[in-house]
């Protein structure tokens, strides 16, 4: 069965009101021909956030000046400006006091103007990276909406879609974590594959079956590296005995089924795993990176996952398909709850 992507999935139910996302990029041409596209498909309605005059601009290159669902919030002469203040040293608590002046440039920042507009409920969500760094989109995501309560730490999938002509066996999968921690301890690495498999069953609609990865398959190598991976998934089959997860295996036996089955026996994951859990980010982002450019893979993300609402990151070598379905994976993140 063919996997569907994120704004596919939504085609398929179609809400009395639609989700309202921020882009605070709004400037971009991509995110502008991304938010157009939504919009269009009845995606999202969306704001940008930005100069008035160069989002004018965009929109009027890209033909889109009389799309409905397109809202232009400019930083620089709203008039939510107070509010946001307010709204700012509120969530600053005891910190040392910023002069007023400060203040008002920080939630002029369209990084923190978006979140503010999420975080007093005028969106569903935000989403950047096209331009800035994503140290700096999830800085301003913990400090504006802040932390799922049931959330550790934030960390971040992507969503890998095969191309039309891949070979067979080719599948969309889940990667993680590709984007945000360096080198996680077991417990970490057991949330991440947790978050993860759940990130699976939403944004993909099918049963998650989770690789716990390694240069190791079931003792063929030993190191700490690999005692990492392994405690990992010993965690997760004692705190989740209903998922399906296996490891440590090499990416062949997670993915070949004929490898899964010469290296292991009786797994329910090797040969066809879905979710990719990477030891490390070197690991996780070198490989998405292989999977997009030379197997032509869609990659879609990194999606932000364990904070209190959605704000979602993109790669700053993103296209405008990949602005949409980003924009669609909010949508369903705040659906169908934000901690995933």
């Amino acid at each position: 069965m063919k996997t569907l992507f994120p704004s596919q999935l939504l085609k398929q139910t179609k809400p009395e009101r639609r989700a309202t996302i921020v882009m605070s990029e709004g400037s971009d041409p991509r995110i502008v021909l991304g938010s157009l596209a939504a919009c269009r498909e009845g995606v999202a309605e969306i704001i940008l956030v930005g100069s008035r005059k160069e989002i004018f601009t965009e929109l009027n290159h890209a033909g889109g000046n009389q799309v409905s669902g397109i809202r232009i919030e400019d930083p620089s002469d709203s008039p939510q400006i107070p509010k946001f203040v307010s709204v700012f040293n509120q969530l600053r608590g005891n910190k040392e006091q910023l002069t007023e002046e400060i203040v008002q440039q920080k939630v002029r920042d369209p990084l923190i103007f978006s979140a503010l507009l999420v975080r007093t409920g005028q969106a569903s969500g935000t989403v950047g990276g096209a331009v800035s760094t994503s140290s700096r989109i999830l800085r301003t995501a913990i400090t504006i909406l802040g932390k799922a309560t049931d959330a550790p730490f934030v960390s971040s999938v992507f969503l890998m879609y095969p191309p039309a002509n891949a070979l067979p066996g080719a599948r969309a999968m889940v990667y993680a974590d590709c984007g945000l921690l360096p080198d996680p301890n077991a417990e970490q690495l057991a949330q991440i594959a947790k978050q993860a498999a759940n990130a699976f069953s939403v944004l993909m609609c099918d049963t998650p079956r989770v690789a716990m990865l390694s240069f190791s398959t079931k003792g063929s190598a030993r190191h700490a590296h690999v005692n990492k991976v392994i405690e990992a998934t010993n965690q997760l089959k004692e705190t989740m005995p209903e998922l399906l997860v296996d490891g440590e295996l090499q990416f062949d036996t997670a993915f070949a089924p004929d490898v899964g089955e010469r290296k292991t026996s009786g797994s329910d994951v090797a040969g066809q795993a879905n979710v990719m859990i990477f030891p490390n980010l070197d690991a996780g982002n070198i490989c998405y990176k292989i999977t997009q450019h030379l197997g032509g893979y869609t990659a879609v993300g990194p999606v932000l996952q364990g904070l209190a609402k959605p704000a979602n990151d993109l790669s700053r070598g993103c296209t405008a398909a990949e602005v949409k379905e980003i924009i669609a994976v909010t949508v369903l993140q705040s659906r169908h709850g934000l901690s995933m």
